[in-house]
Order: C-alpha cells, then structure tokens, then sequence
C-alpha cells in the first residue's frame, strides 16, 4: 500500500473532545472519525486492525467448538417482554416502532434471541452443550457517550451463549469461554486481569470481567499478588483489619462540631477505621434505614442496590422527618421503624464509637450484643487497597482497567421465563442451563492503544497491527536510486508475507518520521541517500525506538523473523 493512496488523514493536534490518550492517538492518527456523539466510523488503518482483532477471537471460537452465526440487530419487543427485561433495561435500550406500530430493540445483547433461536429446535440432552456466537454491531443509548470507543452509542461485540443439560456442563463451557478469552487478550497484546465482577443487567449468579489494565481505565480493581485473586470494587468482598473501639460501659459524651467521621476521629484521637459511619437511605420499598459501614471506607451503590433495591439516600428533610440527627446517628435508640443493618466486615467487631442519635453527642464503649443489635449484616462497601485479600489473607493492591470481555452464568434466568426447555435422560422437560460470553471488539483496539503508545504516537503490537512495517524513502523521484531501492525492499518484504506501507508522499523526512510514529507501525524501514550508497537501511522498533542498520539484501529476512513469530 502507498502512503499517497491510502485514506489516514493525520492531524497535527490534539482533538478538543478527547481525553483519553488513545482516543487522542486513534483521531490523530487517522483512524477513527466521530460521526455523531457516541458514533464512529472506523477508517482503513482500524478496521484493519478490528479485522485481525476478530480473527483471533474467531481462531480461539474454533479450538473450543463454538460455532459462528448471525442473527438480527433488530430485536423483537416481544421476546424481551416475555425474559422480563423489556421494562427494566432502562433508557439504555434503544427502542423503534415499525410502521405496523410493533415495537423492537436495537440488540445491545442477544440472550433473548439466542434463547428464543433454540427454543424447540435443541429438544434432547443428546443435542448439548451446544456454544453459539456473532460478531455484530451493538447499539446502547448511553446518557454520556465519551471516551470514543469506551464507551459509544454503537460498538461492535462478540457475544456467545451456551446451552447446557447439567451445571457441570455449563461449568465446562464457561471454563472453556473463560480459558479462550485469556489466551485473547495475550495474543492481542494486552495485560489484562480476569477479575470477579458483578453481573449487571446480563443477571446470573457467577461473572468475571477480563480487564485490560490502565491509569485511565473507568473500572476500580482490586488485586492480590500473593494468590493472583482479582475483583472489580463493586463486586469483591472486603476484608478489612479491624480497629476496635476501647472497651469498657456505656458512656455518652458530647462530640461539638463533630458532626463527619473526620472530625470524630479527630476528636477521639483514633483512626476513622476506629469508627463506625452511618447512612442515611431509603430502600426500594420505601422503609428507611441506617446502615453502618467502617469510618474510612465507602458504601458501593451497585453491592447497595442488590441489598436495598432502588433505594435513595436520605434528603436533610427526610433525615428529619424521620426523627433522625444527620451527622449523629447510631444504633442505640433509634427511632421506631428505623431499620439498623451494617456491612459484613466489621461483624466480629465487639466495641464501637457511634453516634448518641442527639445533636453533638456520641457514645463510646458501646458493646454489640449488650448495647444494641444489628438486625441484617449486609455486603455494601468498597474494597480498596490494603484491605486484606478474601482468599488469602494478604493486602490488596488497586488499580484501573478497561472492561474487555465479560463471562457469565446465567443458569436458568433465562430459560425458565422464556419456556426455553429441553428432554433430559427421564424424558423429563428441564430449562436450559446457559452461559452468556461477550468481547467488545473496538473497545480491545482501544484498550491496546491505551496500554502501548508514547508521546509520539502508539506503537502498535505486531498481532493487531494496521500493517507490520513502513518503508520510508527520503527521496521519492523517479528513477532515484533511494525511491527505487525502497521499492525493491517493499516488494521483498511483501514476498515474505510482510504487510507493508510505502510513504511515496513528496514531504520532508520530519513529517514522514513524524507520521510514521504517530500511525505507529511496529517497524520502520529508512532509506536515505548516504545509506543507500553504503548498501544498508536504518530499521527502527518502534516500540522500543531501537535502530539498527541492515544491508540491503538482509532486509526482508531480518525483519521477517521479527515480525512472523509476533503475528497473534
């Protein structure tokens, strides 16, 4: 390919609407292109790369017997009634009416049309597990779409779903969907980190998250070197070293002005996770509740809506209302019909500092069991680094990622609504056992960008590499020694199976170099006058920016066995 023919118009600076890097990166580098908020279109130099990117998940599909297909984007209203989601996705289902006034859904997921597919089709046990994918346009009407192809209106998903007859089985495709998408993420170049997530919108009991690791990613994760546990914050279980209150009776003392857990801590001269915080909200069936939660950690709104439901936290007026005193709240008298629960991790924590429910004042030494009880220990707040792992007992580290892929099991959430049943070995009619297994395809060319780029441009992973190599001719005239040779060069590497770019453009060296990082291919081939003369050409990695000169003739060879042994 010839730079002048090729469609990547490059630009020079920043674009104003992106703030990731990789955003940045893929609009510079002529990419990608905003159509509209949350729309992009993918240029030559993307697609390329989403074309490979899909290969290897099409490669990984086939190792595992799960076969490819293609349903429609266009989901019937119908069948989402009858899973029960059609009235709580919420305003992120885009939905259309016909000119017959019949209601369907732009597909963001497809567990309803796979279900509804096999529905009397796979009627035996004999028939399973069977594993089917698509790799298709998705569509999500995002209150905010930013960030390009993080998180955009229309993206393009891998989504797979399992039938199973047994738990074990279901468990085997799961394992096997979990296994390929790891070797997915090493053959396409990223660190990512298989974590336990929660299963959101999707439903069923089991999930994890494969997250591509980066400062700029919007997930929180915790982790633990020592045993290879991994969580995404709203999903893990903290474990927390517990800071108990001193011991001793009952005493109620005046806090002035200690009205947040700072202060208090302050006052005590104890750490906050000497404390116990109190929250305020109502829960989804309109009951109000305080829940107690450790001093120094945070209540998690995605584990408190699996607790409370659609719940609220509490106005100023309805903390009132409801006889309580904001700032100063605690177990002990609290008003009737004001439910007290507290998270988990500080069950076995007998002494607590709490507030004394009156305006400036808190009790210390008050005892659990003897003082005051607890009626629900619930799991709602954040881990966070230094929390102690849940499955080996050692701190945790934090991080960032990019949610890449996601696994789940579903069991029969699914089956069971939709009537979706198969014969087991009695004759029998049981609900199909399901998994559901989504990659977001331009959100892994992304998350790549993010992981490898410099302040020159990215530096592209030969696997998913737009091409594999740009020749750079300094002089491009007709019958130049320097534009004749670099076309020799290209034709040779072509012969190997090499992907090459040729920049014929009549530019500077500066712009060509300066473009070439940018695009980021992984090597360049520079071809000057003194070099050519001496037989050699300057090859540049440009990820490491290593230069080593090669003759002429060695060329093809020497980048060939660089190159062949990266490809994914």
């Amino acid at each position: 390919m010839k730079m002048t023919k090729l469609y990547a118009p490059t630009l020079k600076e920043d674009p104003v609407e992106a703030e990731l890097a990789s955003h940045k990166l893929l609009l510079r580098a002529g990419m990608i292109r905003r159509g509209a908020a949350g729309l992009y279109s993918y240029l030559p130099l993307a697609w390329r790369s989403i074309q490979k990117i899909e290969a290897v998940i099409r490669d990984e599909m086939e190792q595992i017997d799960c076969q490819e297909m293609m349903t429609p984007i266009l989901t019937d209203a119908d069948l989402w009634r009858k899973s029960g989601r059609w009235d709580v996705y919420g305003p992120e289902l885009m939905r259309i009416k016909d000119r017959h006034d019949h209601e369907y859904a732009l597909g963001p997921t497809h567990e309803e049309t796979y279900t509804d597919l096999v529905t009397n089709e796979l009627r035996s046990y004999k028939q399973l597990p069977v594993m089917l994918y698509h790799i298709q346009d998705k569509f999500r009407d995002e209150r905010r779409p930013r960030f390009g192809l993080m998180r955009s209106r229309e993206f393009i998903m891998k989504d797979a779903y399992s039938f199973s007859a047994t738990q074990d089985s279901l468990q085997e495709c799961y394992d096997l969907q979990k296994q390929a998408y790891s070797n997915f993420c090493r053959r396409v170049g990223l660190k990512a980190l298989p974590v336990v997530a929660d299963s959101g919108q999707i439903g069923g009991d089991t999930s994890v998250e494969f997250m591509a690791l980066a400062d700029a990613g919007e997930a929180e994760l915790v982790f633990c070197d020592a045993c290879g546990f991994a969580a995404d914050t709203e999903a893990a279980t903290a474990a927390i070293d517990l800071v108990e209150g001193e011991q001793g009776d009952l005493q109620k003392i005046e806090t002035p002005q200690c009205g947040t857990i700072a202060d208090l801590a302050a006052f005590l001269s104890v750490p906050e996770s000497g404390t116990r915080k109190a929250l305020a909200l109502v829960d989804g069936d309109g009951r109000p509740v305080v829940c107690f939660v450790p001093g120094d950690h945070e209540m998690n709104e995605v584990k408190a809506e699996h607790v409370f439901g659609s719940y609220h936290m509490m106005s100023d007026e309805e903390i009132v209302s409801f006889g309580l005193v904001k700032g100063f709240m605690g177990p002990i008298g609290l008003p009737a019909g004001v439910r007290a629960c507290a998270d988990v991790s500080i069950r076995e924590s007998q002494w607590w500092a709490i507030g004394a429910n009156e305006a400036n004042y808190h009790y210390v030494h008050a005892k659990l069991g003897r003082d005051f009880e607890i009626s629900d220990w619930v799991d709602v707040i954040t881990a966070k680094e230094g929390d102690r792992c849940p499955v080996c007992g050692k701190p945790l580290s934090h991080a960032r990622g990019i949610e890449v892929g996601q696994v789940f099991q579903l069991g029969t959430k699914y089956s069971d609504s939709m009537g979706a049943t198969f014969a087991d070995e009695d004759g029998i009619e049981r609900p199909f056992l399901m998994g559901s297994y989504g990659i977001g395809v331009g959100r892994t060319m992304q998350a790549v960008v993010e992981q490898h780029h410099d302040e020159k441009g990215i530096c592209w992973p030969v696997c998913i590499a737009p091409y594999e190599v740009e020749v750079i001719p300094l002089d491009v005239a007709d019958g130049n020694p320097v534009w004749e040779t670099g076309t020799k060069v290209a034709d040779a590497l072509v012969e190997r199976g090499i992907e090459v770019v040729v920049d014929d453009r009549k530019e500077r060296p500066g712009v060509k170099f300066a473009d070439a990082d940018l695009i980021g291919l992984p090597y360049q081939v520079i071809l000057g006058k003194r070099g050519v003369s001496n037989g050699v050409a300057e090859v540049k990695d440009r990820a490491t920016g290593e230069r080593t000169d090669v003759a002429l003739a060695e060329v093809a060879d020497w980048i060939a066995d660089k190159v062949i042994p990266q490809r994914a």
